[in-house]
């Protein structure tokens, strides 16, 4: 994990879809930081099987993010490729 830039959001609002929780935070990171974040890290047991395919953003299971914390930011090259892995 090497960001260039990064936010760490937290969201635990009940009902509230995984996908419609990493939308507010990269509106909300992009209108902080002026760009759109390329990658957003998710800790396993918060992402679900299914996540909207994004083709700027990343999302990327990672076990040293806390549950219903995200963090976004832009990647180095390497980790720019828009895969979800889970």
């Amino acid at each position: 994990m090497a960001l260039r830039t990064g936010m760490l959001w937290y969201d635990d609002t009940p009902g509230r879809p995984f996908d419609a929780k990493i939308e507010l935070a990269v509106k909300y990171y992009l209108a902080k930081y002026g760009s759109a974040p390329t990658v957003c890290y998710v800790h396993p047991a918060t992402l679900p099987n299914q996540v909207a395919t994004r083709q700027t953003l990343a999302v990327i299971a990672a076990q040293d993010i806390l549950p219903y914390h995200f963090w976004l930011g832009v990647a180095n090259a390497q980790e720019a490729a828009p895969r979800h892995e889970g």
